[in-house]
This record gives C-alpha cells, sequence and structure tokens, in this order.
C-alpha cells in the first residue's frame, strides 16, 4: 500500500469511529468533522472529485452540527 492509500484508510476508519461514538460527547462531532475533512483532503489529492465534494459538504454539516448541539444541548 502506499503513503496515500493508508491516508485514506485512516481518514475514513477515524470517520467510522466518531460517527459510532457521537452520542457519548459532542467532541466526537468535531472529530467525525475532522475525519470528513481529511477524506475530502484524501479525495483531492486522489483527484476523486466527487468524492471531494461530497466528504466536504459532511464536513460543514457535522461542525453546523457540533456548533448546535455545543451551544444548545441534544
Amino acid at each position: 500500500m502506499d503513503s496515500l492509500t493508508v491516508f485514506g484508510t485512516a481518514a475514513v476508519s477515524l470517520m467510522l469511529v466518531s460517527y459510532a461514538l457521537e452520542r457519548r460527547s459532542s467532541s466526537w462531532i468535531l472529530v467525525f468533522a475532522f475525519g470528513c475533512a481529511a477524506s475530502a483532503l484524501y479525495a483531492a489529492l486522489a483527484k476523486a472529485w466527487p468524492f471531494l465534494f461530497v466528504e466536504s459538504v459532511w464536513s460543514l454539516v457535522a461542525i453546523r452540527r457540533w456548533w448546535s448541539v455545543r451551544t444548545v444541548g441534544p
């Protein structure tokens, strides 16, 4: 495996784990947003433009959700 594949695998794994744990703490929602951003970066480096778009949107949605949960509560 090359380093780009390892990075992409780590980013998607981070997304999976943080999504599973996000009910425990709003911090996991922020980690999920970071994982989505990392996946978007992977997509850009791999020149997978549709995946870049989708992961970027998911990252923004997760940040907005984290902000609303953090300020208002669950």
